[in-house]
């Protein structure tokens, strides 16, 4: 008695040698795309920020907090100052990958720009220069003779006050300039040792702060800050409102006219996205409230940087963040927006495979049971016009052949809907046993009939 067919519900071998080498394509095309769009930002990032106690320094720890949140670890590496930060980013060995640089840095200086980008200008640095109080200088031509810190040539100050200087008509060779770093220049301000000192930057910075209350230090007036601004386009014109620093004791005693370059976030040009995106982001909490030289908002922006702004950053500062981030975790948010171009690519190609793999699921399980009529098709062939000299083994060879073909169709395994084909084999393997017993019992003339 023969067995009985095995069915299942279902052909999960066939499923999977039908669709197997299509979702291995999808895979490996998916891989592909990751590893090309890159979503995931590397998890550490090199800032270098600008000597002890400047507001590059302070700014710089608050940049490492933000961007702690999200896993990502900040370096800071302190440097002179705007030129060694521009330094190190145009040096390949040099480790950083992000930096503080003031505007004005990179003036006419074309070959310094190649390879980096602006995330924007992040606040204005007003050129404070403060003097004894005894020397009472009113313009910078007074200068001459005087002994004046402009700070080490790393940082961006010694180039923009001999820049200054020069349209006053001063020569440097004309003022005793010093290279202290600020801290210890403000020691020598203040012991009386040098007449005055210079340098850049926000007025958060703790020697700016001690500066503007320390008796017999006067800051400089910049009346004419407004032509300054106009000659050089980098600089803008701000005001330190009377009364800003103390208002009980009314400092300053008046409205100080101020020139200001602006800080800048630069990096390197093959930064990754997202870590722009965070940084952006970070620079919006940190710099966009009031403060004493910006209205709600004012910063950060695109303007005031002879660096092309990155295309992200720009975005970010006229429609805010991306549409995703305002609604998802950032993680979650920067991988649909790095890979949706995969995304719909991948919609596209599994749309027209989910009309051909249902045929070729078909067409792979009907295939195990069509292959078995080529085998019916050769003992058919074999028992036609067997001579009768030969049809005493040929017939008999047949048969066995025969009853081993249903003995292996017998142990196919298919889904029940396929019962149909699996029976009609069985139904035709059949009628070949009985013509070939047929064959074997009929006379010579009848057959040939």
């Amino acid at each position: 008695m023969p067995k009985i067919f095995k069915f299942t519900e279902f052909s999960l071998r066939d499923l999977i040698v039908t669709a197997g080498p299509m979702t291995l394509l999808i895979i490996a095309a998916c891989f592909g795309a990751y590893k090309l769009v890159d979503p995931a930002p590397p998890k550490h990032v090199t800032l270098s920020t600008g000597q002890e106690n400047s507001a590059y320094d302070e700014f710089g720890k608050k940049y490492a907090e933000a961007l702690k949140k999200y896993g990502i670890t900040v370096t800071l590496k302190p440097s002179l100052g705007s030129q060694e930060n521009l330094q190190r980013l145009n040096d390949p060995d040099s480790g950083i990958d992000i930096a503080f640089v003031q505007s004005g840095s990179t003036e006419h200086a074309d070959a310094e720009r190649q390879g980096l980008v602006s995330l924007g200008s992040l606040f204005t640095e007003p050129v404070w220069l403060f003097y004894r109080a005894n020397l009472n200088i009113k313009e910078l031509v007074q200068l001459k003779g005087k002994r004046v810190n402009v700070g080490p040539e790393g940082s961006g100050v010694p180039k923009l006050f001999k820049t200054l200087l020069s349209v006053n008509g001063v020569e440097p060779d004309d003022v005793k300039m010093g290279e202290l770093e600020n801290t210890p220049a403000t020691v020598e301000l203040i012991e009386g040792r040098i007449d005055a000192l210079v340098f850049s930057s926000a007025p958060d910075a703790l020697l700016i702060q001690m500066l503007l209350q320390t008796p017999g230090i006067k800051l400089f007036d910049f009346t004419q800050a407004e032509a300054y601004s106009r000659r050089f386009p980098y600089l803008s014109h701000v005001v330190l409102p009377r009364g800003i620093v103390d208002l009980g004791r009314d400092l300053p005693p008046k409205n100080y006219h101020l020139i200001a370059p602006t800080a800048t976030l630069v990096a390197r040009e093959d930064m990754h996205p997202a870590l722009v995106d965070l940084f952006v982001q970070a620079a919006g909490n940190i710099h966009g409230g009031a403060g004493w030289f910006r209205k709600q908002g004012e910063f950060p922006n695109a303007s005031y940087t002879e660096i092309p702004v990155v295309p992200e950053a720009e975005k970010f500062y006229k429609e805010g963040p991306p549409f995703l981030q305002r609604y998802m975790p950032f993680w979650l948010a920067n991988f649909f927006e790095r890979m949706w171009v995969v995304i719909v690519a991948l919609g596209a190609l599994i749309l027209p495979l989910s009309r051909i793999l249902p045929p070729l699921y078909v067409w792979k399980v009907r295939s195990r049971v069509y292959r078995w009529y080529g085998q019916l098709r050769t003992v058919e062939q074999l028992i036609e016009d067997v001579p009768p000299a030969k049809r005493a083994t040929v017939y008999p060879a047949q048969l066995r052949r025969l009853n081993e073909i249903e003995e292996r169709v017998n142990q196919i395994s298919i889904p029940l809907s396929f019962a149909d084909e699996l029976y009609r084999l069985r139904s035709n393997i059949n009628l070949v046993r009985k013509r070939i017993v047929w064959l074997s019992e009929a006379k010579p003339e009848s057959v040939q009939a």
